[in-house]
C-alpha cells in the first residue's frame, strides 16, 4: 500500500516531531508550495502519506468523493471486530466515519445542534468570560497565563454546560484531550493514549446511562432523544459524538483564542484597530483562523481508487493529508498572505475545512472567539506578552496548532 518507508524518510521535508518545525512551520510550507506542492512524507507512526499544501489542491481534495475519512475497504462491523471495545466506540465519530454514515450522523445531530441554539448561548458566554476576567483581576499580581486562566476554561465551561457534564470534571477532560491529540503524531504516547481513551469511554458510559434514566435540558439528553424517520443514534455513535464534542469542541476554541491574542499582541496596530472599533471582531476572528488557525492538518483521508492528481500517481489505499495552515498562507489565493490584517476584504480560508466534513462546531467556536477576544481587550487594554516571543512553546502534534502556555501581564 505504501512506498518504502526509508525512502520516504530520506525524501521528506516535513517532520512533525521536529522542534523547529513545530515552532515555525510556515517557511517550510512556503517552500513546499513552490517546489513540491503534493509532498510524500513519513509520519511519526511509520506510515507514509501524501500531503497537499496549496489552497486550490486542498479544496479539491476536501471536496473529492474519492478521498474518504473512513476505512474504505472494510465494513465498519469488520473494522470494529479488530478493535478493543473503547476504540470501536470512538471509531464511530463524525470525523472518522465514511461519507454515508457521516451524512446520516450529521443530519441527526443538526436537529440538536442548531444555529439558533448556538446564538442563545451568547449571553452565557459573555457571563463566563466576565467571571474569568473578574477572577484574573482579583488576583494578587497583574500577571497570568492566558491559556491556563482564560482560553482553556471558557470553552470547556461552555461545552460542559451544553452537554450537561459536571464542571468538576473539566481537569480530566484537559488531561485526556492533551494526551489524545499529541498521540496522533507521537507513537510513544500510544499506550498512554489507549489507557486515556478507555478511561474516557468508561466515564461517558456512566454519564450517558445516568442521563437515560433522568432526561434533562441539555445536549446529551437531546442527542439521546433525537430521531428522524425511525433513525436514531446508536449507543456507540452517541458515545463517539460526545467524545468529539468534548475533545474537538473545546480544543478548537482554546487555540483560536490563544493564537488570536498572540497575533494581536505581535501586531499592536491591529490590536489598536480592534480596540477602537470592536465591530471589527468578526473580520478579526476570520483573519486569525486564516493566519494561524487552530487546526494545522485536516483529518486523514484515504484514496478509494487509483487517482492521478497534479501529475502524481496516488494509489488506492494511500493516505492523504491536507495542510490547512499552508493552504491558508497561499499567495495565489490571498494577497500578502504572511501579513496579519483584520481589515482583509476577501478571506475564503479553509480553517474549518470544506465540503461534507466542514466543522459542525464552527459557529460556536467563532462566537466564543469573538466574545473572548473582545472582552479581554475591553477589560485589559494594556495586556502584553510577559516573556520573549522566542520562548513561547507550541504544542506538539500535527493536528492542532496552539501554545502550551501564554504568559501575559497587564
Amino acid at each position: 500500500m505504501f512506498t518504502n518507508a526509508n525512502q520516504d524518510r530520506s525524501k521528506s521535508k516535513v517532520d512533525f516531531m521536529d522542534h523547529s518545525f513545530i515552532q515555525q512551520p510556515f517557511p517550510v510550507y512556503e517552500k513546499l508550495r513552490a517546489e513540491e506542492p503534493v509532498h510524500r512524507l513519513l509520519l511519526p507512526s511509520g506510515h507514509a502519506a501524501w500531503m497537499v499544501t496549496r489552497y486550490e489542491d486542498a479544496v479539491k481534495i476536501l471536496q473529492d468523493g474519492r478521498f474518504v475519512t473512513g476505512v474504505f475497504d472494510n465494513s465498519n462491523d469488520e473494522k470494529e471486530e479488530t478493535l478493543h471495545p473503547h476504540q470501536a466506540i470512538i471509531s464511530r465519530n463524525l470525523i472518522s466515519v465514511g461519507p454515508e454514515d457521516h451524512r446520516r450522523l450529521r443530519r441527526l445531530i443538526q436537529k440538536a445542534f442548531t444555529p439558533r441554539m448556538i446564538e442563545r448561548l451568547r449571553g452565557r458566554i459573555v457571563e463566563i468570560s466576565d467571571q474569568l476576567l473578574d477572577k484574573i483581576q482579583a488576583g494578587n499580581t497583574r500577571e497570568f497565563d492566558l491559556i491556563e486562566d482564560y482560553a482553556f476554561p471558557l470553552p470547556i465551561i461552555v461545552i460542559c454546560e451544553m452537554l450537561g457534564v459536571p464542571l468538576k470534571d473539566q481537569d480530566k477532560f484537559r488531561a485526556w484531550s492533551n494526551t489524545i491529540m499529541e498521540s496522533v503524531s507521537n507513537p510513544q504516547l500510544n499506550q498512554e493514549s489507549d489507557e486515556v481513551m478507555k478511561a474516557f469511554v468508561d466515564y461517558l458510559q456512566e454519564l450517558i446511562t445516568e442521563r437515560r434514566n433522568h432526561i434533562q435540558q441539555d445536549l446529551i439528553s437531546d442527542l439521546i432523544s433525537i430521531e428522524e424517520e425511525g433513525d436514531k443514534l446508536t449507543e456507540q455513535e452517541l458515545y463517539a459524538l460526545v467524545f468529539v464534542l468534548i475533545i474537538a469542541g473545546h480544543e478548537t476554541t482554546v487555540n483560536l483564542i490563544g493564537n488570536g491574542m498572540l497575533a494581536l499582541l505581535e501586531h499592536p496596530q491591529q490590536k489598536q484597530l480592534l480596540m477602537d472599533d470592536p465591530d471589527l471582531i468578526q473580520a478579526a476572528v476570520e483573519e486569525v483562523l486564516r493566519f494561524n488557525g487552530p487546526a494545522e492538518i485536516s483529518n486523514v483521508r484515504w484514496a478509494t481508487e487509483n487517482v492521478e492528481f497534479q501529475g502524481i500517481q496516488i494509489r488506492q489505499g494511500d493516505m492523504m493529508l491536507v495542510a490547512l495552515s499552508s493552504a491558508n498562507r497561499d499567495s495565489s489565493q490571498f494577497e500578502e498572505p504572511d501579513t496579519f490584517d483584520i481589515t482583509r476584504k476577501v478571506n475564503d480560508h479553509i480553517a474549518f475545512g470544506k465540503g461534507i466534513h466542514y466543522c459542525l462546531g464552527a459557529p460556536l467556536a467563532r462566537l466564543e472567539g469573538e466574545i473572548a477576544i473582545n472582552a479581554l481587550l475591553q477589560r485589559l487594554p494594556e495586556i502584553r506578552l510577559n516573556t520573549d516571543l522566542e520562548l513561547l512553546e507550541w504544542r506538539p502534534g500535527m493536528i492542532i496548532r496552539g501554545l502550551k502556555a501564554f504568559p501575559v501581564a497587564y
